[in-house]
């Protein structure tokens, strides 16, 4: 009955994992899409959704992923919109860098503080934290009305920008803006097009950047000048 049915591989998690990379490295040209390191970043985001199709509306640059390895090894805060995210990012990764993860759903009080302000938790939650986001990584998955509280937020001339924002969003309502707003604004970003997205994909990003973070720590990762010098 399932004779037609050819299973690829089996066995542990990692041979599992290698040829998932070989299948989407041959499936999109590899290296050639996105340059260096950001190839890393975006092939993980490949394997969060199962869909080689995001690439063309990913938006990765040297840059961004410079500022998120750089500010791991510098052991900053992150703060991610929802508690799925927060628990997307490994332990095995952020341990051993020193960083904290805080889910802004696990804040004292959200709930209540929300509901007297008449908004929804993502947005009180970004008010909350946006005085200490400075040189942070702040993951959005979810939420866009996070990300456009965030954009709102750092307006205000005395607050310094987080070091990284992951903006993915999902959804049919104001994620394809709040994307689109992150983009034309001043501050360094990862980000997709239109309304896909999510927690595992931007969770991905920042497992991504965990490992080459921890590969530059132990000196396994020599390209920082080429990634540094690649083209937007």
């Amino acid at each position: 009955m399932n004779e037609d049915i050819i299973l690829d591989c089996e066995g542990a998690p990692d041979d599992i994992e290698r040829r998932s990379f070989e299948i989407i490295d041959a499936e999109t040209g590899g290296k050639m899409v996105f340059p260096d390191l950001c190839w890393h970043v975006a092939r993980r985001c490949i394997h969060a959704c199962g869909d080689t199709s995001i690439l063309r509306d990913l938006h990765i640059s040297p840059a961004a992923v410079e500022a998120g390895i750089e500010a791991m090894r510098g052991r900053c805060a992150i703060f991610t919109d929802t508690r799925m995210l927060a628990a997307g990012l490994v332990d095995r990764r952020m341990r051993p860098l020193g960083i904290e993860v805080t889910p802004l759903m696990a804040l004292p009080k959200i709930t209540e503080k929300a509901r007297q302000a008449g908004c929804t938790r993502a947005r009180m939650g970004i008010k909350m934290l946006a005085a200490q986001m400075s040189g942070a990584i702040v993951a959005i998955g979810n939420a866009p009305t996070a990300l456009m509280a965030l954009l709102e937020e750092l307006e205000a001339p005395h607050l310094e920008p987080p070091a990284l924002i992951i903006g993915m969003p999902v959804g049919f309502v104001n994620a394809a803006q709040s994307k689109e707003l992150l983009r034309r604004s001043p501050w360094t970003s990862i980000s997709i097009e239109g309304r896909k997205g999510g927690s595992a994909m931007a969770a991905a990003c920042v497992n991504a950047l965990a490992d080459l973070a921890l590969a530059r720590e132990a000196g396994a990762l020599q390209d920082k000048d080429r990634c540094e010098k690649t083209k937007k």
